[in-house]
């Protein structure tokens, strides 16, 4: 990771201490965010920016904001999508997304088949629906762990995909 991106990000640090877990933790987390196929990956990174914003985790929204600015070429958009995604520069496809990435992460038990039909209208596929929550719930526990844990995101993340 530090030769890819020049550091080493806190939370691979913090995780370490426990390989078996930190193993797991990015094996689940890159079957989900660096699968082919189905969601584009800045698609992938708003869902984290989105829960990670409601569940006001400061790690994932600095550190995904980075890889949404990235991947979507916006320097604008993750910031948008962490504040308040509705007022956000999205696509209806984008909106009828974080509606129920957000249903994921603050009320999935009241997830019923309206909220999956509305998202077949938007165009998305039974695998893309199935990332969509996965995501969103992988990330909801991420954002409790890295909260728990206190870790903070390096400095060097807050400026990738700026400039």
């Amino acid at each position: 990771m530090a030769e890819k991106s020049g550091f080493v990000p806190n939370v691979f640090q913090a995780l370490a201490h426990r390989p078996d877990e930190f193993r797991a933790f990015f094996a689940y987390h890159d079957a989900l965010m660096e699968r082919e196929g189905g969601l584009t990956k800045a698609e992938r990174e708003m869902i984290v920016v989105a829960t990670s914003g409601l569940n006001q985790c400061q790690y994932c929204v600095v550190a995904h904001g980075a890889i949404l600015r990235i991947r979507a070429k916006n320097a604008l958009i993750a910031d948008q999508v962490a504040v308040n995604w509705r007022k956000a520069d999205l696509t209806p496809r984008e909106r009828a997304m974080l509606t129920y990435a957000e249903k994921v992460a603050l009320n999935a038990q009241r997830i019923g088949e309206p909220d999956r039909q509305a998202l077949t209208e938007a165009g998305f596929t039974e695998d893309e629906i199935w990332d969509i929550g996965a995501i969103a719930g992988f990330f909801g526990m991420s954002n409790r762990l890295v909260n728990a844990a206190d870790i903070r995101p390096n400095d060097a993340f807050y400026m990738l995909g700026r400039g």
